[in-house]
């Protein structure tokens, strides 16, 4: 499922990255923030979509496999579920990269003081990170991680898609605090 080049891809991807929210903060401070409403909306929406597929299909086939959720050992069979677990896995790993998005809109928008050392940090390193985690370890333990985060991540993004849908909206919005939390 991963190529074989190397970690070359992922680290080209990480540092091309941090080179658009550098440059891209430059580049956008005299220009007027973009209005991305619609992209948004639909960005949003469908990772919803891809992260709840990736929990239900991690959250599903380690059920029906019997996995621990404490210590589950590598399984390198070609079982269909086994494999489901990779595919969502790997579908995971992926969805990192799209999420290089997130800071690139905030760039785009003009909101800068929500892209911290630590926001860029974890969306930098999460890329070449799980590209390690799917090559070697495609299953085991390493499924616990994201289908937790996948299962936040159906929370997040729908939180930021009603966001992004406007002012109509916003009395509902509520349970920021709790998603937070979550986080």
């Amino acid at each position: 499922m991963v190529s074989d080049a190397g970690l070359l891809a992922p680290w080209a991807l990480m540092f091309l990255y941090l080179f658009a929210v550098h440059f891209g903060k430059k580049f956008m401070a005299n220009r007027e923030p973009f209005s991305l409403r619609w992209p948004l909306i639909i960005y949003n929406a469908a990772l919803v979509l891809l992260n709840f597929h990736i929990f239900w299909e991690l959250f599903y086939c380690s059920y029906k496999r019997g996995y621990s959720y404490l210590c589950q050992h590598l399984d390198y069979s070609e079982d269909p579920y086994e494999m489901r677990i990779a595919k969502a896995l790997w579908w995971y790993y992926f969805s990192k990269c799209i999420e290089f998005m997130d800071t690139i809109f905030f760039v785009l928008r003009k909101k800068n003081h929500l892209i911290s050392f630590l926001h860029v940090y974890h969306h930098a390193t999460m890329f070449p990170l799980w590209w390690i985690g799917v090559k070697w370890v495609a299953g085991g333990q390493s499924f616990v991680g994201a289908m937790i985060n996948s299962f936040v991540h159906v929370v997040m993004y729908t939180y930021y898609g009603l966001c992004a849908v406007g002012e109509s909206v916003q009395k509902y919005l509520w349970w920021k605090r709790y998603l937070t939390r979550m986080q």
